[in-house]
């Protein structure tokens, strides 16, 4: 079907765009209704961000990137550094409430938007991403802005504004500046930064209950403080070098050892003999649709949820062939084994989708809590384990034989509730946030909505 869009010269002149994409109907917000001004007018600062080779030695001050910025804040997941001057770090540093917005990126991921909450961490931030800082005297308050850029409105602003390319979009700092926000009272404005603030603290604590639950793990297996020694030799017998098939000098590090040697201690036993393993399937990408049942691959996967990176979706039809043999169920654990080999999340709600080849349903056998199983996987114990299992040259595999593998402490059922309760309250914790910014983002729509 073909839809068209009537334009007056003068909106061409004031956008400086003549794609079509810029005109589509679908982006159409009525300016003319309530109070709306341009986003640049409420700002002190609106910067690019630092161009700086980053390491993961923590050298220098921690660096933020786009990979950051998830469910409306920005987080210290997998934080880089920069090994900058002061003189520099004093241009770049992060402030608390400055709000981040992602300006390239796949489309899907361009105008991601959070607000930084973190207190007492020195840091700056890369240049894929945009600072915007509202003024202290202004008419927005940062949370709102933070909400109102995640809100239907300010993505159908942020889509229109995309200037799309091969495997790429932008959106930058101007056209940011450009866009229009709603200017609401600032009582509304103050009960969505509570709803913010309230979704920040509920995030903080599912963070602290899973590192309760991980210090649990490791003080039962006498780890707590365990720091590996760079030992420069090891010596192994030919049997086991044989077991293993392996030669290289990296699986036989001493470290691993001693890890592994903990966990005989503790009742230790193979991931093989107390679940089933069952590899997904690969249907082919002329299969995936961008709607439809759910199609778990690697990507989709965090230990803490499915998550909607790149996702894609099966026919109904295949959905209906594959089920049977593929679809997970409540209490299962999905493994990841390549890419990102070692992820392990619980489903707790019923999943009408089929797991990809590159991830492994585990189901257990024996009367062991999942979600300690999958804590301990996604631990210092099992990952330790998959950084010695895992090889090839650009995209990392963890074979199914190994995944069997995997040597696994079993402690006392108690400690083993203790620490399934934790994880328990920290993924509902995790909801909460979710449920909240939501909350947030409905109470901007219905506003505007309604004037």
């Amino acid at each position: 079907m073909i839809t068209c869009s009537i334009i007056k010269k003068s909106e061409l002149k004031d956008a400086k765009r003549l794609d079509a994409e810029y005109y589509q109907p679908e982006y159409f917000i009525d300016f003319t209704k309530g109070d709306w001004r341009p986003i640049g007018e409420m700002l002190e600062l609106c910067q690019y961000g630092l161009s700086q080779a980053m390491n993961d030695e923590g050298k220098g001050y921690p660096m933020f990137k786009m990979d950051n910025i998830d469910n409306g804040f920005l987080l210290d997941n997998d934080v880089r550094f920069a090994d900058i001057t002061k003189l520099i770090f004093d241009q770049f540093e992060i402030k608390k409430d400055d709000v981040f917005f992602n300006r390239v990126n796949s489309e899907e991921f361009v105008g991601r938007t959070g607000i930084y909450k973190l207190a007492n961490l020195k840091s700056v931030f890369a240049s894929y991403l945009i600072r915007a800082r509202v003024k202290s005297d202004g008419k927005i308050l940062a949370d709102y802005l933070n909400i109102f850029l995640n809100s239907s409105y300010g993505l159908k602003q942020i889509r229109k504004f995309t200037r799309r390319s091969v495997n790429q979009a932008n959106v930058n700092a101007e056209e940011l500046k450009r866009m229009k926000i709603a200017i609401l009272p600032m009582t509304e404005q103050e009960k969505i930064r509570d709803l913010s603030n309230r979704s920040w603290y509920e995030f903080e604590r599912s963070k602290s209950l899973y590192s309760q639950a991980e210090s649990l793990l490791l003080e039962g297996l006498e780890l707590k403080d365990y720091k590996s020694k760079n030992e420069l030799r090891s010596v192994f017998n030919l049997s086991e070098i044989k077991k293993v098939n392996r030669i290289d000098a990296e699986y036989f590090q001493p470290k691993y050892q001693k890890v592994l040697s903990i966990i005989r201690a503790n009742h230790g036993t193979t991931l093989g003999k107390i679940v089933t393993v069952k590899k997904g399937i690969e249907p082919g990408s002329e299969a995936y649709q961008e709607e439809g049942k759910l199609f778990v691959r690697v990507s989709s996967i965090s230990k803490d949820g499915i998550i909607g990176k790149d996702q894609k979706y099966l026919k109904n039809e295949l959905y209906q062939k594959l089920k049977k043999d593929y679809e997970p169920k409540v209490g299962d654990i999905l493994l990841t084994k390549d890419a990102s080999p070692g992820m392990a999340y619980v489903v707790k709600e019923p999943l009408e989708g089929i797991i990809s080849g590159g991830v492994l349903r585990i189901r257990l056998k024996e009367d062991i809590e999942p979600e300690y199983l999958a804590l301990v996987i996604n631990s210092m114990v099992g990952q330790s384990q998959v950084e010695r299992d895992a090889g090839g040259s650009i995209i990392s595999h963890w074979k199914p034989d190994q995944v069997k593998e995997l040597q696994v402490p079993i402690l006392s059922q108690s400690i083993q509730q203790k620490i399934a309760d934790l994880v328990r309250q920290s993924h509902e914790a995790r909801k909460k946030t979710k449920q909240l910014l939501e909350k947030a983002k409905k109470k901007v729509e219905e506003l505007i909505e309604n004037d």
